[in-house]
């Protein structure tokens, strides 16, 4: 179960930067991240984002701006982050986090190609583009 693998060490300190948008992550065996706040909204281990099976991702766009309100411990293996987005489901456990911090760049070059093949933006829409009717385009209305 993530959160639970024995062999990852367990962070020894969390720091929330509000004004840098960063979160600090320090580990038993020396190692130190600096994640965004942006990265870890993008990649949020929530199921909305990531589906409940391979192929079923869900690009997550217009993330540039989007900041960490609070973290909140979830036992003794994870935080969940509460985004102000109004993203809070992403359970982000130290094995999770520890190998986001390990694959950092590799992932966020990654992210940035399929966001250009997408034809999409890390920039949020205008507030009038950003909530489309709920019936557009749906043909029934």
């Amino acid at each position: 179960m993530a959160g639970l693998d024995e062999t990852t060490p367990y962070p020894t300190e969390i720091k929330l930067r509000q004004k840098s948008r960063l979160l600090e992550l320090s580990f038993e065996d020396g190692a130190h991240f600096e994640l965004t706040h942006e990265f870890l909204r993008v990649f949020t281990p929530s199921a909305e984002a990531r589906g409940h099976a391979p192929g079923q991702e869900v690009l997550q766009v217009g993330k540039r701006e989007v900041f960490i309100e609070r973290l909140e411990t979830v036992g003794n293996y994870a935080i969940r982050p509460v985004f102000s987005d109004g993203h809070d489901s992403g359970l982000y456990s130290w094995d999770l986090l520890y190998g986001l911090g390990k694959q950092r760049d590799k992932l966020w070059q990654a992210y940035l190609e399929r966001l250009q093949r997408a034809g999409a933006s890390r920039d949020a829409l205008p507030e009038t583009a950003a909530r489309p009717s709920q019936h557009a385009g749906c043909g029934k209305h």
